[in-house]
């Protein structure tokens, strides 16, 4: 068979010991055999000499005789692996080495020496093969003994450090290679010289002495030498460069870091500084985010007219630095000597670039990397910077532009934050004195990076819109703050369920009425977001209208159930089963309300609900009760009519009216269960009464609560009775005369004089009105409160109009007047008749 081979000049290093001898002649025919090879293939001498030597291989063997003749002779000798025939037909694997041996008289003789190979770990190298193999191998070896010095080296480590062999010989690691992880290198020689157990796959990163600006990883096998008794000589190590697949695995590890925590929230700024603590400081030693104006808030990009010079204003949105406290100038961790004789640059601290903060412009010079990336939208890398350079920034604190060598910046690198085709930003990356300049491979991984945050940041600038969008609408729809009014002390309380739109279905509204009085109203709408909030504000502004008709609960609640049924009729909208696809209409089907009417002359309060909770009252000794109110059905759904219940409530009591989240925890308790719990929340509710409201959320749910709640607390007041004065007339035209007269005086007792004359217009007309167009008791009455009331009341059932008569006409200008010299006028309908009203404010025009 085929065979490793050596040249014949390494014959002198065969070893003999225990080879078995034969001679060939020319020919190659056996002409001396000796005991050794009897032994080794079995066979006596008188078999053997006299045959040729092919009879003793193995066919394949055999017919390589004439060319291995050719190579004795051209080589001087030959050495290789054959395979012999033994005589009882075995095989034996053997290492033969022919020389020529001279004889007197000059005859060629060939010395043939066969080592038997059965149970040999391998071919049995000479020093020189061996000394090839280890001096040319690309693999840093060495052999250090038991004082862990070297005894020797090849070549290859000479790359690694430390110089040639010969500077290693006698010196230990710390001496060759100062800087390095010393002491963990030598723990690991020392084990396996301890233990005679090998380690492999030892992973060593640092800097090298040949390399002090440049981090390097190395992996590092140890294995123990010994001598022919076992007692250990020495350690025999490898070294392989492993920088690049170090930086590789570096890479995708800081890609994998990247895609875990840039973007968790959808915050603009957030995922900025995300990008840019991600990258420091593995990958850089500062790094800024600047992002255009319009992307902080969300909009959409400005299209610039034709022929007029864009200005981009740009923002820090994030930014990391390895020494934020670090100063200009002050000496940088490590410079100086780097161990090798090479003295640092002596670059200050890495500070933040200007001392930006996150939120202000940033003014770049025009022409800058930094602008010319934005317009581009291409990246920008150089290795070395001018030292002498500054920061491109167009202003910097007290006037000064620092230069690359005071923040003790070296390389940088501007990368466009693009996304969907459009430029958002740019992201600079800088590293100091310490770290390898930016090279082609990091401006790839850099742009890596920044396309990942790219997308983050521009999904957080659509969601900003979307969301800014929603809560305007949100903010349009709720009362942005309650009128001012002497009926009640109102505070009020919202939480949607969607924390990240901010947007719910509930809500809560207080609309003044004619007479000093108030309505009160919470409610909600089924599901959470932007339809269930449209469809809300759909519901309040309808709430509203039927409110300025002065009509009572349960009729509000009637009308406002019709509008959604038929609304939802008339739009031909279905409700899903499932509950999720509706739309406004239909959204607004199965809502929920609570109307109360509050009348702080006399205290009465008048209620109705619809698929509502009743509403609690904190009377003003604390106690709290619940009123009991028919449930009425909800909104759009059908049912039978709505009722209302009036009570009368003391001055101090507090009504609370809230949506049915606040009685929920979460855990599908029954009503009762909730009332109670809000029940002892009002008992121990303490403090002003403007943070009750929160503090009785915060008792009842949580953070997050998984439905929306609205709460409205008022405290009643009552109108002091000399703020209230009121003449029953009766049906005499002389009367109108005398009523005149009675409000006179009672402006004269409230320091009203100057309203007087408009007064006794308006008690003039309307009760001439009452007297001429309708039946039953007249009775008059004025309401000093934010504004003078004058109210005439009557048997009739029938509205009166507006006229507007022509020049010609003798009548129908009493309304006019009073519509033209007052500041609201109205009617109201009560189950004794009906009140016409008319306001003359007591503070000037409105705001």
């Amino acid at each position: 068979m085929g065979a490793q081979e050596e040249r014949s000049g390494d014959r002198q290093r065969f070893d003999v010991a225990d080879a078995a001898p034969l001679l060939l002649d020319a020919r190659g025919v056996v002409t001396s055999w000796t005991r050794g090879a009897e032994r080794l293939l079995g066979r006596p001498a008188s078999e053997v000499v006299g045959t040729g030597v092919a009879g003793l291989l193995v066919p394949t063997d055999a017919a390589r005789v004439p060319e291995l003749a050719q190579r004795c002779l051209h080589d001087d000798g030959w050495a290789g692996l054959l395979t012999a025939r033994r005589g009882d037909g075995g095989q034996v694997p053997v290492m033969a080495r022919v020389t020529p041996a001279v004889e007197p008289g000059g005859a060629d003789r060939w010395l043939v020496l066969l080592s038997d190979l059965r149970g040999a770990p391998g071919w049995d190298m000479s020093r020189t093969v061996l000394e090839t193999m280890l001096t040319r191998s690309p693999v840093g070896i060495a052999v250090v003994d038991t004082e862990l010095r070297f005894v020797w080296s090849n070549p290859a480590l000479t790359r690694f450090g430390g110089g040639p062999p010969g500077q290693r010989l006698g010196r230990r690691l710390a001496e060759v290679q100062p800087g390095v992880d010393v002491d963990g290198i030598e723990a690991q020689m020392r084990r396996v010289l301890a233990t005679g157990e090998p380690v492999i796959g030892y992973e060593h990163v640092g800097r090298l002495r040949s390399a002090p600006h440049r981090e390097t990883a190395h992996v590092l096998s140890f294995t123990r030498l010994e001598d022919e008794r076992g007692c250990p000589t020495g350690v025999y190590y490898t070294v392989v460069d492993v920088t690049e697949r170090h930086r590789a695995r570096q890479r995708l590890a800081l890609l994998d870091r990247a895609g875990e925590r840039i973007g968790r929230t959808l915050d603009i700024e957030g995922t900025a500084q995300e990008l840019s603590d991600v990258a420091v400081p593995d990958f850089a030693d500062l790094v800024t985010v600047d992002l255009l104006e319009w992307v902080l808030r969300g909009a959409e990009p400005v299209p610039v007219p034709p022929g007029e010079p864009a200005a981009p204003v740009l923002r820090r949105a994030g930014q990391r630095s390895v020494d934020p406290d670090g100063a200009p100038g002050g000496a940088a961790p490590g410079s100086g000597d780097d161990g090798d004789g090479v003295s640092g640059d002596g670059c200050g601290d890495v500070v933040e670039a200007a001392s930006v903060e996150v939120g202000t412009e940033v003014g770049y010079l025009d022409g800058s990397p930094p602008l010319h990336t934005l317009a581009s939208g291409r990246a920008w890398r150089r290795e070395r910077l001018d030292p002498a350079a500054t920061e491109w920034a167009s202003r910097a604190p007290g006037g000064h532009a620092a230069t690359f060598r005071e923040l003790g910046l070296h390389s940088a690198m501007v990368v466009p934050i693009r996304a969907r085709g459009v430029t958002l930003g740019v992201t600079t990356f800088f590293r100091r004195g310490r770290q390898d300049p930016f090279d082609a491979g990091d401006l790839h991984l850099a742009g890596d990076l920044v396309s990942r945050a790219a997308v983050c940041v521009d999904n957080a600038r659509r969601y900003t819109r979307e969301r800014n969008a929603a809560l305007a609408l949100q903010r349009s729809l709720l009362p942005r703050r309650l009128p001012e009014q002497d009926a009640v002390e109102v505070t009020a309380c919202y939480r949607p369920a969607d924390e990240l739109t901010g947007l719910g279905g509930d809500w809560y509204d207080l609309i003044p009425l004619s007479g000093a009085r108030v309505a009160l109203v919470v409610g909600e709408v089924p599901g959470h977001g932007i339809d269930a909030s449209a469809a809300m504000g759909r519901l309040r502004t309808a709430v509203r209208t039927l409110a300025a008709l002065d009509l009572p609960p349960d009729e509000v609640l009637a009308h406002l159930d019709d509008l959604v049924g038929t609304a939802a009729q008339q739009e031909g909208v279905r409700p899903d089963p499932a509950g999720d696809s509706y739309g406004d209409s239909m959204r607004a089907v199965g809502s929920g309300c609570v109307y109360v009417v509050y009348d702080p002359v006399d205290g009465r309060c008048a209620m109705a609900a619809a698929g509502h909770p009743a509403p609690a009252v904190v009377r003003p000794d604390g106690g709290v009760g619940f009123v009991e109110l028919p449930q009425g059905p909800p909104l759009g759904a059908g049912g039978p009519p709505f009722e209302s219940v009036e009570l009368t409530l003391a001055a101090g009591s507090t009504l609370v009216l809230h949506t049915d989240g606040l009685l929920a925890d979460g855990e599908g308790e029954d009503g009762g269960a909730g009332r109670e719990r809000l029940r002892a929340a009002l008992e121990r509710t303490t403090g002003s009464f403007d943070s009750r409201c929160g503090a009785v959320i915060d008792a009842l749910i949580p953070a997050h609560p998984h439905d929306d709640v609205a709460l409205l607390m008022a405290r009643t007041r009552l109108l002091g009775a000399d703020q209230v004065a009121d003449w029953e007339l009766a049906s005499d035209p002389a009367i109108v005369a005398v009523a005149r007269k009675a409000a006179a005086r009672q402006l004269t007792a409230w320091d009203l004089e100057e309203l007087a004359f408009t007064t006794e217009l308006v008690v003039s007309e309307l009760v001439t009105n009452a007297m001429r167009h309708a039946a039953g008791p007249i009775r008059l009455r004025l309401i000093r409160d934010r504004a003078l009331i004058c109210e005439v009341s009557d048997g009739g059932a029938t509205a009166p109009h507006l006229r507007h008569p022509r020049t010609t006409d003798e009548g129908g200008r009493g309304l006019l007047l009073v519509s033209q010299f007052t500041q609201r006028w109205g009617t109201r309908f009560s189950p004794e008749g009906k009140v016409i009203w008319a306001e003359q404010s007591l503070s000037g025009p409105p705001d």
